[in-house]
């Protein structure tokens, strides 16, 4: 049988942050306001398009590996917030990266998305359809921020991160997954004015995102560990063999709600959601690479993921590392420089959303 070990990680966070002091200049709230009921204390915004977030995050995870883009047989972007929706996304990062030949695909499940697309492309690789992939997640929240509503500006933020699978004899990489949508209740977390249902000839005014919180948190909560659950026992596991839980970075308090109700001590629970706020599908895809980073993931892992999103979809899955966690080469791969400041990229934008 074939199995499908990521054998290279590699994330991308654009430098221009906004603190919770800074948004506080641009909405009213404060850092005691958002950091008690979220976690987060930052969220950093792109001065570049999704697509180079997630060609910058791909070519890392590849040096990482060891190969090159040339011998890739399927580049996989999850998304929302797709640099271009026809052509895809996926084919600029293709282009980009060099990796002639390849497929390339979106698809997006919302904040489930990189969970979602990691199951897809390890299911080609067990097919014997392919042997490499890159799977990538990437973001750029911050576009459809109103900037005058404080429920939602302070939440989200910008980011990609990626990793590279390779078919492998091993009992490694994704070996259980559980996914669904909960449909009936889709429209509590939504974007609006966005799509084809709207009259491209009507002025209607911007996108923006809404959501009823209280709602999701409990549909979160319920929809990530119950998958869990799930995962658990399709793979024969129990909590004590778990060695990191990654879950998605919506709220402190979902995440630590999910903790409690799997029994999981905090040295084995990854969040960084304080640095990052929500960056969508990207949160996982990121996480992952600093759980690598921090020495939680150590070889032979059982890492335990869940998400939970828009749609309404939720996913977990149960990854098995294999031996190295560290890079084959180190990569160049980098942004362009940023001159600006977070307040100074979103200066216009603020200036929109207030009149």
């Amino acid at each position: 049988m074939h199995y499908a070990e990521i054998t290279g990680w590699g994330k991308c966070v654009p430098p221009a942050r906004i603190s919770n002091q800074d948004i506080a200049t641009v909405v009213d709230t404060s850092d005691e306001w958002i950091s008690s009921r979220t976690g987060i204390k930052a969220r950093h915004v792109s001065h570049v398009s999704t697509a180079e977030l997630a060609t910058v995050a791909a070519q890392r995870a590849l040096d990482c590996a060891g190969i090159d883009a040339k011998d890739l047989d399927l580049v996989l972007v999850a998304t929302c917030t797709p640099s271009t929706v026809v052509a895809n996304t996926a084919s600029e990062v293709q282009q980009r990266l060099g990796a002639t030949g390849a497929a390339a695909c979106d698809s997006n499940a919302a904040c489930s998305g990189f969970l979602y697309a990691l199951q897809m492309a390890t299911a080609q690789i067990q097919a014997g359809m392919i042997k490499r992939a890159v799977v990538i997640a990437a973001e750029r929240m911050s576009w459809y921020i109103n900037w005058a509503r404080r429920d939602s500006a302070v939440l989200f933020g910008d980011g990609a991160g990626a990793v590279v699978l390779e078919a492998t004899e091993q009992a490694l990489g994704l070996l259980a997954s559980k996914s669904g949508c909960d449909s009936s209740d889709r429209s509590i977390l939504h974007i609006e004015n966005f799509g084809s249902n709207i009259n491209k000839y009507e002025a209607i005014g911007g996108s923006e995102l809404h959501f009823v919180g209280p709602e999701i948190f409990k549909r979160a909560v319920k929809g990530m560990s119950g998958a869990c659950d799930d995962v658990l026992n399709q793979a024969q596991l129990s909590l004590d063999d778990i060695d990191v839980l990654v879950p998605h970075q919506a709220n402190l308090r979902i995440i630590q709600a999910i903790q409690q109700r799997l029994k999981v001590e905090d040295d084995k629970v990854m969040v960084n959601i304080d640095e990052y706020g929500n960056t969508s599908a990207a949160t996982i895809a990121i996480a992952l690479c600093e759980a690598v980073e921090r020495g939680m993931i150590k070889p032979g892992a059982n890492i335990m993921s869940a998400a939970f999103g828009a749609g309404l979809t939720w996913a977990a899955s149960y990854i098995k590392w294999g031996q190295r966690v560290t890079p084959v080469r180190q990569s160049s791969a980098e942004l362009p420089p940023c001159p600006q400041t977070g307040l100074e990229l979103i200066a216009d934008a603020v200036a929109a959303c207030q009149k």
